[in-house]
């Protein structure tokens, strides 16, 4: 059982999530305080931790180096110790993702073509498919939640990679970001049309309101990405997270849109999954060709993890659909447990 001082007793911030074990707990009570120098948990606690305590703490680090987290010292984000232990929950996370994926056996002239296989392999079971066709309001408003771990920051942990390229892929690369931050409009930002689509169903639009409901294995999916834009040596994978990401985004989108529509919801919830339909259509093409074929021109080194990168995409999700859609089929929610969410 976890001890009690790891539990904070309550005292936490507004928007600092509940403990999940010793690891989420011993960071969540250091940071509710000035940034200084700490006891850590050690390697073999990282490796003893749950996946819901392990992905939680990692999460809150990685936040630390966006927007951060309510309420505390922003002098956390490079203070060495934390630092040192965000350290160690990244090799578990490498360790864990490198096993999942398997290993990765392909040349620079074979990537874009293993991209396409992977983007029409399908990855998987559809919850675009499931919610198109009978989700309800309340499974559509769960995975509103889930998504927004990612969603009110899109765009952002791919754009680590800009200063890490060179040439046509960085080019290639900046013309695709330009896109998902709206063309230089505040507005119309991908992650500003998707607070707004959940606004219009009722939902909480400030960053992490939804953190105490949102699983380990959802979070690891912007863990994923977080880790491999913050290393430079992971420059491959995380274009290849990102080019998967665009090469498969289109379908999926067109279902979402299809579920807000037969569920009756006001078009401005529909404008997020329209603005995409239309935008990845030129953002496949562009991450497959300039992006991908112009790193892997310039760098061919990188090839196995532009493809890893687009594996841990595809297992990674693959396995939050799976959750989400075990929890429908059976009646129940997909979130943990925790206060009922309002509207």
């Amino acid at each position: 059982m976890l001890n009690e001082e790891f539990l904070g007793a309550g005292a936490f911030p507004d928007l600092l999530p509940r403990p999940r074990g010793e690891l989420s707990g011993r960071l969540l009570a250091a940071l509710r305080g000035p940034a200084e120098s700490l006891a850590w948990p050690d390697s073999d606690a990282v490796a003893a931790a749950t996946s819901e305590d392990f992905d939680l703490a990692l999460y809150c680090c990685y936040e630390l180096h966006y927007g951060g987290l309510d309420g505390v010292d922003e002098e956390w984000e490079w203070e060495p110790g934390l630092l040192g232990f965000r350290a160690l929950l990244e090799r578990r996370l490498e360790a864990e993702l490198r096993a999942l994926v398997g290993p990765v056996e392909v040349g620079p002239d074979e990537v874009v073509t293993e991209l396409h296989r992977l983007a029409g392999s399908g990855g998987g079971r559809s919850l675009s498919g499931w919610l198109s066709e009978q989700g309800t309001f309340d499974q559509l408003r769960e995975v509103f939640v889930h998504r927004s771990a990612y969603q009110l920051k899109e765009a952002d942990p791919h754009t680590w990679a800009v200063p890490r390229l060179s040439g046509s892929a960085k080019a290639t690369l900046f013309e695709i970001q330009y896109g998902e931050y709206g063309e230089g409009d505040g507005d119309a930002m991908h992650s500003s049309l998707f607070a707004e689509a959940m606004e219009c169903i009722g939902l909480d639009t400030r960053p992490n309101a939804y953190l105490d409901r949102i699983p380990g294995l959802t979070l690891r999916s912007t863990n994923l990405i977080s880790f491999f834009g913050l290393h430079r040596r992971l420059r491959g994978a995380l274009v290849g997270h990102l080019a998967l990401f665009e090469m498969t985004s289109v379908g999926p989108m067109s279902r979402y849109a299809e579920a807000v529509n037969r569920l009756g919801l006001p078009a401005r919830a529909r404008r997020f999954y329209e603005v995409h339909i239309e935008a990845d259509v030129a953002h496949a093409e562009l991450a497959a060709g300039g992006l991908v074929g112009g790193l892997v021109k310039a760098e061919p080194l990188v090839a196995g993890d532009v493809v890893f990168g687009a594996r841990a995409l595809q297992e990674v999700e693959a396995g939050v659909t799976e959750m989400i859609l075990s929890a429908f089929e059976s009646g129940a929610s997909s979130l943990l447990p925790g206060p009922a969410i309002p509207g």
